[in-house]
């Protein structure tokens, strides 16, 4: 098929894109202005917040729980690095030996100091604070991981890789700083996630492959399937009667913050969660769209969109394969939990937790579908409309 053979209405003009794509860059950055939070104070659970000190195992011991508590249980010999009694060593205890944290000699750990009663008088102790476990510390495994993480991009990535990673740190921003303040705020959960994912979105793609038209047909198609899942999410859950209290996370966060809608935030997380794989796709369709385009220049919109959907549907099926292995990662505790009893496999798919999952997979995995026939049309009506010269740009710049 030719190019003058195509009916006219199947040309996106450019301009009118790129009017579009403003008029939402707009939109989400007046949503985030008046939508930015004014300060939270709730205090989400002491768990969470308590402030732990450093510390590291010089040896650990095994013999007869303190009584009552019968049986053998582990206790550890403890350097503290930081707070009040840096410097000095305590004994903390691990607990019963089955189910105590597996310590070694040399371990980094967190502990807890709790306050001491003087078992002589009604005062507190004034010796050192009696100190228990809380957690390993990971901070230096997890930077030596982001280093060679970020090593990899550059090196591979080169300039584009640096734009991907200067557009990453910029959207964890966008999370840390306005998604999750704003969530114990305003308690808005749905229309949050979908201004902070469309921030997120827009400024990813425009900093990794620039402002041109393959960039604007990701842009669009991107925000359309976004509301997609948010509409899908939205009706699926009330379908589902998902309450959002099967976690002890958010019955924490139910008791704390009584403002924030749990059901809301299990439509906000969906959303999130889609956003990282709908990038992907979205970018991927109107690349091939272009390249297409500018391999063959005589190749009309119904033939650009066939070879592109083509693309599109592989991608869509490992991407699809992907997300359902994700979230079955991610349940396999519960599942295995389950399984490991007499239980139906109806009566597993029907509990809320499980349930929870196989939505946000389903829903997900809906918006991919779509996006590849949504950003496939876009970008074939783009790539129509677009001068040669600025074609061959968007090719260069997507090596």
């Amino acid at each position: 098929m030719g190019e003058n053979e195509n009916p006219k209405y199947l040309r996106v003009p450019l301009r009118a894109a790129k009017a579009a794509a403003a008029v939402l860059a707009i939109t989400v950055a007046t949503a985030v202005v008046l939508m930015w939070p004014d300060g939270v104070d709730a205090e989400i659970g002491a768990g969470f917040a308590s402030k732990t000190e450093k510390a590291t195992v010089e040896g650990v011991e095994r013999g007869p729980c303190p009584p009552p508590q019968p049986g053998q249980c582990v206790s550890a010999d403890v350097r503290l690095e930081s707070g009040s009694d840096e410097g000095s060593t305590v004994s903390i205890l691990l607990g019963d030996e089955g189910l105590a944290p597996d310590l070694s000699v040399g371990d980094s750990i967190r502990v807890f100091e709790g306050a001491t009663a003087d078992p002589s008088s009604a005062g507190p102790a004034t010796g050192p604070g009696v100190y228990t476990f809380a957690d390993f510390e990971r901070r230096m495994p997890l930077g030596l991981l982001a280093l060679a993480f970020v090593g990899l991009v550059v090196v591979f990535g080169r300039r584009q890789g640096l734009r991907s990673l200067l557009g990453l740190a910029i959207s964890l921003l966008v999370i840390v700083i306005f998604m999750l303040p704003a969530l114990l705020d305003r308690g808005e959960p749905l229309l949050i996630a979908l201004v902070g994912s469309l921030a997120v979105m827009l400024i990813t793609i425009s900093l990794a492959h620039g402002l041109g038209p393959k960039s604007i047909a990701a842009m669009l198609g991107t925000a359309l399937c976004l509301l997609l899942v948010a509409g899908l999410a939205l009706a699926a859950i009330e379908l589902t009667h998902l309450t959002g209290l099967a976690s002890e996370e958010a019955t924490l966060l139910n008791l704390n913050v009584t403002e924030v809608s749990l059901q809301g935030l299990l439509i906000a997380g969906m959303v999130i969660g889609a956003l990282g794989v709908l990038d992907d796709l979205t970018v991927s369709q109107s690349s091939t769209v272009f390249a297409l385009r500018l391999a063959n220049p005589e190749l009309g919109f119904g033939e650009l969109y066939r070879r592109a959907a083509l693309v599109g549907r592989d991608h869509v099926s490992a991407t699809v394969n992907t997300l359902v292995l994700a979230y079955v990662g991610s349940s396999l505790p519960i599942l295995l939990l389950f399984t490991s009893g007499s239980i139906g496999l109806g009566t597993v798919i029907n509990s809320e937790l499980v349930a929870t999952e196989i939505v946000a997979m389903l829903v997900g995995s809906i918006g991919l579908i779509a996006a590849v026939p949504l950003t496939t049309a876009l970008a074939a009506g783009l790539a129509q409309g677009a001068a040669p010269a600025e074609i061959g740009e968007v090719h260069a710049h997507a090596r």
